[in-house]
C-alpha cells in the first residue's frame, strides 16, 4: 500500500487544485519520490496537463471503477520521470447515475486501492487524487479512499466562507465512512501581494487552521496557467518562474511533514 493517499479537494472551481496536483507531484519526483496521480475529475485536466489524452477510454479511472480494466493496466507513465497517472475521461460524469443502486458505491475506489494483490501500488511514495469541483459521489469516493486531505484555498473574497460546507462534509465522512481521515495541509493559492485582501485571507486562514496552513503560498502567476495548454507541469515549462519555485518549496514542506510524522512515530 502507498505510504499516503492524498485527496486534493475544494468544492469550489478555479482554486488551483489541478495545478497543485500536477506541480507538487512533479516537484516531489525531482526529490526522488515515486508518485501516482489519479484524475477523478471528468474534465480530465490533470490528464491533459501531464501530456496524456482525456479521450483514452481503456486507460481511464472510469473503466477501473466499473471493473472493466484492472488498475495496473490503467496506469500510464506521464511526461515526467517518476510520475505516473491514471487518467480521466468524460464517461466518469455518468458514474453517479450508473451506480445508483449500489449501496457500497462510496467504497469502490477505496476497495480498488486497498486490494492486497495490487502490490504494484507499493512502489509509490504518494498517491494524489485530483477531485472534481463539487461535493458529488466522486468527491465522496476520494474522501473515503484518502488518508489525508490537501485543501487549496484561493486568497480571494468568500474563500473561507466556501470552505465551511467542505468542513461539514469532511466531518460527516469521518463519522460515517472514514474515521482516520485528516487534513494534511491548507495551501493558499493565487496570492497577490499587491492586494490587501490576499493578506487578510492569509491572516484569517492561519487563525482558523493554525499550523495546518503551509508556510509556502502560491502566487498569482501567468506561467502556471499557461503550462497546461502545453501538456506539461509548470516546473518543466518554466522552472524558474515564481509559481514553479513556490511548488518546489511546498514539496520540501511536504517531505518535512513525512519526516516529522516518522520521527514522532519512532
Amino acid at each position: 500500500m502507498a505510504r499516503s493517499i492524498i485527496s486534493v479537494i475544494n468544492q469550489k472551481g478555479g482554486v488551483g487544485k489541478t495545478t497543485t496536483v500536477i506541480n507538487l507531484a512533479t516537484a516531489l519526483t525531482k526529490k526522488g519520490k515515486k508518485i501516482l496521480v489519479i484524475d477523478l475529475d471528468p474534465q480530465g485536466n490533470a490528464t491533459t496537463g501531464l501530456g496524456k489524452s482525456n479521450n483514452d477510454e481503456d486507460k481511464s479511472i472510469y473503466n477501473v471503477l466499473i471493473g472493466k480494466t484492472q488498475v495496473q493496466k490503467a496506469i500510464q507513465e506521464s511526461t515526467v520521470t517518476g510520475l505516473d497517472i491514471i487518467g480521466s475521461n468524460v464517461n466518469l460524469s455518468g458514474l453517479e447515475v450508473e451506480t445508483a443502486n449500489d449501496a457500497n458505491r462510496a467504497f469502490l475506489l477505496k476497495e480498488i486501492l486497498s486490494k492486497s494483490e495490487d502490490s504494484h501500488l507499493n512502489k509509490y511514495d504518494n498517491i494524489f487524487i485530483d477531485c472534481p469541483p463539487s461535493l458529488s459521489l466522486l468527491t465522496i469516493m476520494s474522501l473515503v479512499s484518502a488518508d489525508e486531505l490537501l485543501i487549496p484555498l484561493q486568497t480571494e473574497f468568500f474563500a473561507l466562507e466556501g470552505i465551511t460546507q467542505l468542513m461539514k462534509t469532511i466531518d460527516r465522512i469521518k463519522v460515517n465512512l472514514n474515521p482516520t481521515l485528516g487534513i494534511r495541509g491548507v495551501l493558499l493559492t493565487m496570492f497577490d501581494k499587491r492586494n490587501k485582501l490576499s493578506s487578510q485571507v492569509d491572516i484569517e486562514a492561519r487563525n482558523h487552521f493554525k499550523d495546518k496552513v503551509y508556510k509556502t503560498v502560491v502566487p498569482r502567476n501567468v506561467r502556471l496557467s499557461e503550462a497546461p495548454s502545453h501538456g506539461m507541469p509548470c516546473l518543466i515549462y518554466d522552472k524558474n518562474c515564481s509559481g514553479s519555485k513556490s511548488y518546489i518549496n511546498l514539496a520540501e514542506e511536504f517531505i518535512n511533514q513525512n519526516n516529522q510524522t516518522m520521527g514522532s512515530a519512532a
